[in-house]
């Protein structure tokens, strides 16, 4: 436990006009790898199609968690992180403090395919016994 310095939660909240890649529908599901998600369709009769992928970068996020933040009020905007041609936000995504968490709520819009956007939220769980960032 001592090395652990707590938990980066990543809820997948929904893809907005993801493309269709199989005949009527596409059955997605997203595959997150530490600084990139991808989102393929899964497909029982045939391989699964690539439907996009996006990047971000948790930087701002981390740091916002080394602050000192108690008895910061509920809701408070920590800092926020601008769509640059570096990432893939679609638009400004806000770093907040929220029920005693730093929760950021994101859109992003994934590359490399004609349309579609996820809609995520990471947020950081302290463990109780861990060090700390």
């Amino acid at each position: 436990m001592e090395n652990l310095l707590g938990l980066l939660r990543i809820h997948i909240q929904k893809g907005v006009n993801l493309a269709v890649r199989d005949v009527r529908s596409s059955d997605p599901y997203v595959v997150v790898r530490m600084g990139r998600q991808s989102v393929f369709d899964k497909d029982t009769f045939s391989a699964d199609d690539k439907m996009g992928d996006a990047e971000f970068d948790i930087k701002h996020f981390l740091e916002a968690v080394k602050m000192r933040l108690e008895g910061v009020p509920n809701n408070t905007i920590l800092t926020t992180v601008k769509p640059t041609r570096d990432n893939c936000l679609s638009e400004e995504s806000c770093i907040v403090w929220a029920d005693g968490k730093v929760v950021q709520d994101m859109i992003l819009r994934l590359r490399n395919v004609e349309l579609g956007e996820v809609e995520l939220q990471l947020q950081w769980v302290d463990i109780p016994g861990s060090r700390g960032i």
